[in-house]
């Protein structure tokens, strides 16, 4: 495709399930009627509150199935639209074995390819070690007919590897749907770096592959049930990079959105002849990047 219609959804959950999913499927219906998109991004674990920032085997019950109604009824409604939707879900792969899973469907409702995050982070309030299984499916780009999707996940977004790896496979853009924001107790200058250093190494990502971003991220605040800290108040600022990382769009940190945003897909080759980084990788010496670490 030269030109692709992305649509992004950038919202506030609440402890309703049924009312977040009701406000993702009321605007992802206005993203493809009342704006023409191919292909909608949504937030990561977008059905519920991001309960991870507590240690509650109970909370496990908010794992779904791969063929559960819950998460089927997103390919249901690609069907209805004629559109690509990018799902993220809290995966009940047996009994007691979780995942952190994205999962893509294709214009007809078919599952077009599904993608198991692989850095699982481990931090106050971030306690996601806890419920998710590191992915086992590797970095593979999904093929749908609106391109090869790179579909990572949040945490997945500070390793340029995962980024690498899902370029040298022929992904046309990378996508992170994401829960992300600051803890109460951090400065606010801290809280400025941290959400800087979020956008800045996801479109150094973009600029070292020459591939556009496209980064969904959860608004608003949400208290931490164990009263241990202060909640997170997710920093929102979705955006999407072109491909020498220029922004070509950027939410604000404190609304929600739903938008379109238009991205030239032929814009990449033109970049890579350009700045033609791939061709000039020194793969020979390159061996170090399997070790943890290089004494």
């Amino acid at each position: 495709m030269d030109k692709l219609k992305i649509g992004i959804i950038q919202q506030h959950n609440t402890a309703d399930i049924a009312d977040n999913r009701q406000r993702l499927i009321e605007k992802m219906r206005r993203l493809v009627k009342e704006q023409g998109a191919e292909l909608i991004v949504n937030q990561e674990l977008h059905d519920s509150l991001y309960f991870c920032q507590t240690e509650n085997v109970d909370l496990c019950d908010l794992a779904i199935d791969l063929d559960s109604a819950q998460l089927m009824a997103y390919g249901e409604l690609a069907k209805e639209l004629g559109v690509v939707i990018v799902t993220s879900i809290f995966e009940r792969r047996a009994p007691g074995l979780y995942h952190n899973t994205a999962v893509v469907f294709e214009k007809d409702g078919s599952v077009a390819g599904k993608y198991r995050k692989m850095h699982i982070p481990d931090d106050p309030a971030y306690y996601e070690k806890f419920y998710f299984t590191p992915g086992d499916l590797g970095f593979e780009p999904i093929q749908t007919s609106v391109g090869k999707l790179g579909v990572l996940v949040c945490w997945d977004q500070w390793y340029p590897e995962a980024a690498r790896l899902m370029a040298l496979k022929g992904a046309e853009i990378l996508i992170y749907p994401t829960a992300i924001g600051t803890e109460s107790s951090d400065s606010v200058d801290e809280q400025t770096r941290q959400r800087q250093a979020w956008i800045t190494v996801q479109r150094g990502h973009a600029v070292a592959n020459g591939l556009p971003v496209v980064a969904v991220n959860r608004v608003g605040y949400e208290a931490d049930p164990s009263g241990a800290t202060g909640g997170i108040t997710f920093w929102g600022n979705s955006f999407v990079a072109g491909p020498q990382g220029e922004f070509l769009f950027e939410a604000p940190t404190d609304a929600e959105v739903t938008t379109m945003v238009e991205v030239d897909m032929k814009r990449s080759e033109q970049v890579r002849r350009w700045w033609p980084f791939l061709r000039d990788r020194r793969i020979d010496f390159y061996g170090g990047l399997t070790k943890r670490y290089i004494d």
